[in-house]
């Protein structure tokens, strides 16, 4: 190879980009507004109004279209743990992603539960905890972000997981023992959500406490800071002062006129006294 070939294949010192890749890399390289994350939050916020017109169809009783409804509504609930696990092992947090993941999760949710109630096949009381619940937490992780993240913990997944369940369980048209056992399932997740959700208010309060503390302190560290230069600055003043009161203060340009008249002076003297 000439050295003008070599130059133009790499003399730029660049790295040539390989056209194939591993999914980490393809991913990274989209962590716009169009990467697979958020795609996957798009297409569960397209499952709400499908998923509510197939379970609402024909008046909401025929097993098949439940079944049908039962799908959809599984696909989104499988869509909400990859996207969330997608955006944050390759780093495809956006600021789309963060306030439509939760809107998404809280729509189908709720779409769920407002509908099989509707139907008589769920109490309302059971629909309007769980509501309170995520519409009151998702409010106070907004009272607390200024301060802090209130993280996700393991009783909140295991409260997703059995709210998933439980509605799906009722989505599908059950009868015998396997109706019996929805119930008991959709108690345990209405019990999981209600201990969650005080767990939660416990954390903001903790933490909007710490917050407040830490933001008092950093403005008392500031005042004593700007107190402590104006202290330094006035006492470098008066020292100053003082300093220029007891030294005698010398004059250069007198200094060298006396001296240069001083000594025509001198030798004037000397010589009217020779002359005697």
């Amino acid at each position: 190879m000439t050295g003008a070939q070599a130059s133009a294949a790499g003399g730029s010192g660049a790295t040539p980009t390989p056209r194939g890749g591993k999914l980490g890399t393809a991913a990274v390289n989209q962590a716009g507004l169009w990467n697979i994350a958020n795609i996957l939050t798009m297409v569960r916020l397209l499952l709400v109004p499908c998923f509510v017109v197939l379970l609402l169809h024909d008046g909401g009783y025929d097993p098949v279209w439940r079944a049908f409804a039962w799908a959809a509504f599984a696909v989104a609930m499988i869509t909400d743990v990859f996207d969330g696990h997608l955006a944050r092992t390759y780093n495809l947090v956006t600021d789309f992603g963060k306030i439509a993941d939760p809107i998404a999760d809280k729509a189908i949710m709720g779409a769920a539960l407002i509908c099989l109630s509707s139907l008589g096949d769920l109490p309302w009381w059971i629909t309007g905890v769980i509501l309170f619940r995520e519409l009151g937490i998702t409010l106070m992780r907004f009272w607390v972000i200024r301060h802090s993240v209130i993280p996700a913990s393991r009783g909140g997944k295991m409260k997703t997981l059995a709210q998933g369940i439980a509605v799906g369980m009722y989505v599908l048209a059950l009868t015998g023992p396997l109706a019996t056992l929805r119930f008991w399932v959709m108690m345990a997740a209405v019990v999981l959500t209600v201990v969650t959700g005080l767990d939660y208010v416990r954390q903001a309060v903790v933490l909007r406490r710490m917050g407040l503390a830490a933001e008092r302190a950093a403005a008392l560290e500031a005042v004593a800071a700007v107190a402590d230069v104006k202290d330094t600055v006035g006492g470098q003043c008066v020292a100053d002062a003082a300093g220029g009161g007891m030294e005698p203060v010398v004059d250069p340009v007198a200094g060298v006129r006396g001296g240069s008249e001083a000594a025509p002076v001198a030798g004037v003297r000397g010589a009217s006294e020779a002359e005697r």
